[in-house]
């Protein structure tokens, strides 16, 4: 075996150019394929570890119109998309998800629900801000449940946060310090107590702030104007305080956010919440439950990315085809020109096996070095393109092991019919061959 592969680089350093014109075609195909499989790795990850800031752990529940009968049974038999019946706009008082549905939902798993987050919009705030009272401060106005602060792992830096029972309908409020800084030109540490006013709508309001968190950049919604200092942050106050405001009369939720605990596989736990809630709607004939996360958002955006992947390597794997194609009709070239050489080996008494193997081998050599050198590439543009658009390269080795794996089978497979055509020559028609 040895003498066979030391025949083979022989005879790659004796026809350099002609062996590097065989292996393009292999480099090309691997090296399409392996830079392809890093950007794509690394767009993955990327997306993967960008969204597990935005809580890939979360279970959104929202209603939902419920898919009318006939509409169903339409969608169903003519592949027609399912249309939904829309007999109450807005869903009325009984329909709303209420706080006994929530309790009952937190004692049936109560491993798996670490916090549930019920939110409330009032809208955008505005204020003058402290320096220049030309210019205008903007918050978002959201009425929070006392879980909301620690679900969402906002670190206080001063003072409480809310309170269900205790601050229910007074106008208290916990904000950023960056907040403090614009609106009130003051130290954070020093406005616990203090009053702000701020306008919704045109109605001015008047809370007193009770608590201030620490400012990140998650939590920017959008920038007032060219300035990078002036942001938007949120203004939490509670929950019944932002529903009253807001003219809520109901006691419901159109939707509220669980976040699971840490050991919870949220994809399955998704299914399993969506199928208790249900079950509150079954005598509902206007709305229902549905339940999403960013988990499975994920998981379809990567499978997505990796179906376009896998196509987009397929295409490229032609080239590899191409390549193999080059081998045979070069090793067919090759046994002509050396001719007289397997002649005289096989009236020294090398049998047809040995004569086989020698440029089955010559031909894998060549394909494993045209991979190896395809990996090459293909490692160093899969970087160069994640470098070009910010992501962290992440080669894939299990595609790198198949890719090597590949060539060798390519070499196998369109190196033997020529192998094959040298083991079979007449040693007399050989030497006799000028």
């Amino acid at each position: 075996m040895w003498d066979n592969i030391s025949l083979a680089l022989q005879s790659l350093r004796a026809n350099k150019m002609r062996a590097l014109l065989t292996m393009l075609g292999i480099i090309i195909g691997i090296g399409s394929v392996i830079a392809i499989k890093t950007v794509g790795n690394s767009l993955t990850g990327s997306i993967t570890d960008s969204m597990s800031g935005f809580g890939i752990r979360n279970i959104s529940v929202s209603l939902t119109q419920k898919e009318s009968e006939s509409s169903s049974k339409t969608s169903t038999e003519a592949g027609a998309p399912r249309v939904r019946m829309f007999k109450n706009a807005t869903p009325s008082g009984k329909d709303l998800l209420t706080d006994e549905m929530i309790e009952e939902y937190r004692a049936t798993f109560p491993d798996d629900v670490a916090y549930v987050e019920l939110t409330s919009q009032l809208g955008t705030g505005t204020l003058p801000a402290a320096e220049d009272t030309s210019d205008t401060i903007s918050a978002t106005m959201l009425g929070i449940n006392d879980e909301y602060l620690q679900a969402e792992q906002i670190e206080l830096l001063y003072g409480r946060g809310i309170a269900n029972t205790s601050d229910a309908d007074r106008k208290v409020c916990v904000v950023a310090d960056r907040f403090v800084e614009q609106a009130l030109g003051t130290s954070p540490r020093n406005v616990i107590g203090q009053t702000v006013q701020i306008t919704v709508n045109n109605v001015p309001y008047t809370f007193y702030i009770q608590g201030v968190y620490a400012y990140e950049e998650e939590d920017t919604v959008s920038v007032t104007s060219s300035s990078s200092d002036d942001v938007v942050t949120n203004f939490y106050m509670p929950l019944e305080t932002a529903r009253k405001l807001a003219g809520s009369t109901g006691k419901g939720y159109q939707l509220f956010t669980v976040v699971t605990a840490a050991d919870t596989d949220t994809a399955s736990f998704l299914t399993t919440t969506q199928q208790f809630f249900e079950t509150y709607y079954t005598q509902n004939d206007s709305w229902t439950v549905e339940c999403s996360s960013l988990d499975s958002l994920v998981s379809t955006i990567t499978g997505i990315l990796d179906t376009v992947s896998l196509a987009i390597s397929a295409i490229a794997a032609i080239s590899l085809l191409v390549g193999g194609i080059g081998v045979m009709n070069i090793m067919l070239v090759s046994i002509t020109e050396r001719t007289r050489e397997i002649g005289t080996r096989k009236a020294l008494g090398a049998p047809q096996g040995a004569i086989r193997l020698q440029f089955i081998v010559e031909a894998v050599v060549i394909c494993m070095v045209g991979g190896l050198l395809g990996i090459a590439v293909g490692t160093g543009l899969g970087a160069l393109a994640c470098q070009m658009l910010g992501y962290a390269a992440k080669a894939d080795f299990a595609t790198i092991g198949i890719a090597v794996g590949f060539s060798m089978v390519i070499g196998v497979f369109f190196g033997y019919y020529p192998a094959n055509k040298a083991a079979k020559l007449d040693p007399i028609e050989a030497l006799r061959y000028e």
